[in-house]
């Protein structure tokens, strides 16, 4: 394999906007998933303002990382986006209806106003998180192609058990990334609470993820075929396993920062094992694997590639700068003001 392939190269960038989405806008979906366990305004205001500054931003990386997909493999974009159709509507809408109850939750003092945003807010969280882990799954477990390499099936082909799995996985992941931020950036009773709610997250997320990588390994042996021809990358596995009992090590020590920081290595581990085990598919066919997009045949022309690389070489250093600063800005513990949602 040559890794200064521009297909290659490609095939990483896209994933690593994708993983760069998936750890940033990941623990504010999160905080959505719990925000229905906070009981008092006072703590549904706390974990509205942690991640009030930055839950917009986050959303660059998606866009950035739709919009790298779009110039690199169209022929994916399309047939993703048009054979995930209604999912990605569906999805729309839950990121439409977060947006929307953040900002309109405390623009009125009656109790009845708020309990409907915060409800909305949080349902349409674990409804975005859900969505796009079946989303995911699909892609790994194999979508129904035909010749011409278009989505040849219906919406309820893609409620299958394993991507329906990844969907419940990938809210634990979140409750967990969420929950752990929690703690980082609050204090008192809600730090206090946020800590057990981790704790319980990650059970729940390590037991949901040791019946993904059974089911992976019982059902989708195409996913270890490179762990076999190089052993090295058994470390990936491994570092990402450690990454996760590191959570735990590290929130018993109250070394909140440093939770945070292996819980985000475990993110970007568990995208780096899916990256590993598709490549060099984008999206598998099923039942008929020869039919398969990869990066490959699904990739622009060598000169797009090109220029769009120079392109992102500007672009994603500037998103990054951007991420970095709007992070260093609000850092430390959120505080109420008269300006606070």
């Amino acid at each position: 394999m040559n890794f200064l392939d521009l297909h290659v190269i490609w095939y990483a960038l896209v994933g690593i906007l994708l993983t760069g989405y998936a750890i940033l806008d990941g623990f504010d979906l999160g905080v959505g998933v719990l925000h229905l366990f906070a009981k008092k305004d006072e703590h549904r205001r706390l974990m509205l303002n942690s991640i009030g500054p930055v839950w917009d931003g986050n959303e660059v990386w998606l866009v950035t990382g739709g919009g790298a997909l779009f110039a690199a493999f169209p022929e994916v974009y399309a047939t993703v986006f048009s054979g995930f159709y209604n999912a990605f509507i569906l999805l729309l809408f839950a990121l439409i209806f977060r947006a929307v109850a953040i900002e309109f939750r405390s623009k009125q003092p009656m109790a009845w106003w708020r309990v409907l945003w915060d409800a909305s807010f949080s349902l349409a969280s674990v409804l975005a998180a859900f969505l796009m882990g079946v989303a995911f799954g699909n892609v790994v477990w194999g979508v129904p192609l035909d010749s011409g390499r278009e989505f040849a099936g219906v919406f309820l082909d893609l409620l299958n058990p394993f991507a329906l799995l990844v969907g419940v996985t990938t809210v634990a992941l979140f409750t967990m990334h969420g929950a752990i931020y929690v703690v980082l950036k609050t204090e008192g009773d809600l730090r206090d609470a946020a800590r057990r709610w981790a704790t319980r997250s990650i059970v729940f997320f390590a037991a949901c993820y040791t019946v993904v990588t059974a089911a992976t390994l019982l059902y989708l042996p195409h996913m270890t075929r490179f762990f076999h021809e190089y052993p090295v990358l058994w470390g990936v596995p491994l570092v990402t396993l450690l990454a996760v009992i590191n959570i735990f090590r590290e929130l018993r020590r109250g070394r909140d920062f440093a939770a945070f920081l292996s819980s985000c290595a475990a993110i970007a581990g568990l995208m780096a094992l899916v990256g590993i085990g598709m490549f060099p598919n984008l999206v598998l066919a099923r039942p008929d694997p020869s039919l398969s997009l990869t990066v490959f045949n699904a990739a622009s022309s060598p000169k797009t590639l090109k220029i769009m690389l120079i392109i992102a070489a500007i672009g994603v250093p500037l998103v990054l700068a951007y991420t970095t600063c709007i992070y260093y800005i609000f850092r430390g513990k959120t505080k109420l003001d008269p300006m606070s949602y």
